[in-house]
């Protein structure tokens, strides 16, 4: 059996789902399959939209063309503030990388969900979709005759073709807990037809979540149904979370409440369900599952909080980093969470390890890793809500273009408070020096411009919030793998972490320092990676441009003076690292 050990994060050692095929997500994908030979390509544009349309309301489900189109609607509006600043081609729309990229920043947004194979992290290109996501494994011909067809191909995707992504995913993240439940009511022997009490529904649905949360550990499932002291003290907050469900109920109860025609009217097609009375449906519990998936991370956002703040505690210069030797000397303290080993956290891409003051774990990067993330099934993980979609929303929302000049995002970010909700005391921006250099260095590789949605830029916003938004690894260099995917080697060994523990006080020993001198940018990398090919808006990199000569002069000063810097360096007898250049070598790759 696999039960969470206790000496680690518990919601770090969850494990994923078995999926089943839900009534629903059989008929959308049998449909889809019939009908690929007439979706295609090669069909003018309105009938391939009209085609598309039709497929797309049976693959939802929906009750109709109406609701169709105003479930869409209701989907485009969501996504339009990132839509707005997203490259586009000369027709107004986005390569498939952009796509991507919208669909996980949407779910990240919306209910901290992280879409497998959507991952920033997972290298991807424009010539093909890949083959495992929930579109890919569940409705792979909708893939073909949609993403991979070559209208959208040549033409690109609209607002509109997003949202019908986004739409279809929720659609079968939907589906997926449908068949989860159904597994729950087969366990206890209820048919699906059956009308529950206010008791039945509540013990329903914490059946339900220890299924959701253990996954398709079947012997560990029944053993912690029948041993409620073992259920509590294996899953971190079990009776809060009991709470939370019970909720959701009551919250079911208040709705039919206030609108005691519409509860009739949905009621009306269950045969010996009243809708006014405390019983409950299949589809009530169904539409309560579906609203714990997205909102479960606000609820756990107090867990993700307590641990960020203890992180923060221990980052006494503000650089959104805390040495790992402090970090295990607190596991072994105080923290019971803090207990990854070394070698899993480089995976995650949540360890520094180019400062000389030596390892340290990035605040945000772990926060974000998914050995944090408190669910973990086949399609999706629920995790922290992350701090940087914050800072991101209200930078895109007050330049509202792809790229903007310096000046203009300095501006901005003059404006804009640290949006840190760990700490009650506020810590000023520091924008001049570094930051202001380097956000005119990425401009300088671009022509004038910053691209918002770059990697170069992600960087620059991690060492702008370094606490709240995470550094961003180069695509493919770093995994989000749960501790179950990763294997035995997730945790750190109690030697392991006593002999980093030990060099603790060391830590504490440049606390005077100043981040500058602490060269808290070391990690700074030149290589710049984009979601789109940037060209039809006029931008180009150093290696499209002609000045060519001038980038040459200016890289090799720049590492005359790096070699000076370690010259003297090595005089001295101090190991420093020396600061990011002014003028790096850019690499091109694409990233999402």
């Amino acid at each position: 059996m696999k039960l969470f050990p206790q000496n680690i994060p518990a919601f770090a050692a969850l494990f994923m789902f078995m999926i089943a095929e839900s009534p629903t997500s059989v008929a959308a994908k049998g449909f889809l399959v019939e009908r690929r030979g007439s979706i295609r390509g090669s069909l003018d544009a309105s009938s391939f939209e009209r085609e598309l349309n039709t497929a797309l309301g049976e693959a939802l489900g929906s009750g109709g063309s109406a609701d169709l189109e105003r479930r869409l609607a209701e989907v485009q509006q969501r996504l339009a503030p990132i839509w707005s600043t997203l490259p586009k081609n000369g027709a107004g729309n986005v390569e498939r990388r952009s796509l991507r990229y919208l669909v996980h920043r949407h779910f990240s947004r919306q209910s901290a969900l992280q879409i497998r194979g959507f991952e920033p992290s997972r290298p991807a290109n424009a010539s093909g979709w890949g083959s495992d996501d929930i579109l890919a494994q569940r409705v792979p011909a909708f893939v073909e005759a949609f993403l991979e067809s070559n209208h959208k191909l040549e033409r690109g995707f609209n607002l509109g073709d997003a949202a019908r992504v986004v739409a279809t995913i929720e659609q079968l993240i939907f589906d997926f807990e449908g068949s989860v439940l159904q597994k729950v009511y087969e366990d206890q022997r209820k048919p699906l037809s059956r009308s529950l009490s206010r008791q039945g529904m509540e013990q329903l649905l914490e059946s339900y979540m220890i299924r959701w949360m253990i996954g398709d550990d079947e012997e560990g499932i029944q053993i912690l149904s029948g041993n409620r002291s073992l259920l509590e003290s294996t899953i971190p907050h079990w009776d809060q979370i009991v709470g939370f469900v019970n909720g959701q109920v009551k919250a079911l109860d208040f709705k039919r409440q206030q609108a005691p025609a519409l509860a009739r009217t949905e009621a009306s097609a269950r045969p010996g369900h009243n809708a006014m009375e405390a019983r409950y449906s299949f589809e009530d519990a169904h539409g309560i599952v579906g609203g714990i998936t997205k909102s479960f991370a606000s609820f756990w956002d107090s867990e993700c909080r307590s641990m960020k703040a203890s992180l923060v505690e221990m980052d006494t210069h503000h650089t959104g980093r805390v040495p790992l030797s402090k970090f295990y000397s607190h596991g072994l303290d105080a923290e019971w969470r803090f207990g990854e080993s070394e070698e899993y956290l480089r995976e995650l891409g949540a360890l520094d390890e180019t400062s000389w003051r030596g390892k340290q774990v990035i605040i945000p990067n772990y926060i974000q890793a998914t050995s944090n993330c408190i669910i973990s099934s086949e399609h999706y993980l629920v995790c922290c809500v992350n701090d940087c979609n914050g800072v991101l929303d209200e930078i895109e929302s007050r330049i509202g273009a792809a790229s903007a000049e310096p000046s203009q995002i300095l501006a901005v970010m003059g404006n804009l408070s640290s949006h840190s909700t760990t700490l009650e005391e506020e810590h000023e921006l520091q924008l001049q020096g570094s930051l202001t250099s380097q956000l005119e260095m990425i401009a300088d590789a671009h022509g004038g411009q910053v691209p918002l949605h770059g990697r170069l830029f992600a960087q620059w916003l991690h060492f702008a919030f370094p606490r709240e938004c995470p550094f961003p690894h180069k695509s493919g260099a770093v995994a989000a793998l749960t501790p179950s995917e990763y294997g035995e080697r997730y945790i750190a060994s109690a030697e392991d972490m006593k002999a980093h523990a030990a060099q603790a006080n060391a830590s504490d020993s440049h606390a005077g320092l100043e981040n500058e001198d602490l060269h808290w940018m070391s990690q700074w990398s030149a290589e710049e990676e984009l979601i789109a090919d940037y060209a039809a808006m006029g931008l180009r990199a150093p290696w499209q441009q002609r000045s060519w000569l001038f980038i040459m002069i200016g890289g090799l000063l720049g590492l005359l003076v790096v070699v000076a810097g370690v010259v003297g360096v090595a005089g001295s007898g101090l190991k420093v690292a020396a600061e990011p250049g002014l003028l790096p070598h850019h690499g091109k790759a694409h990233f999402v």
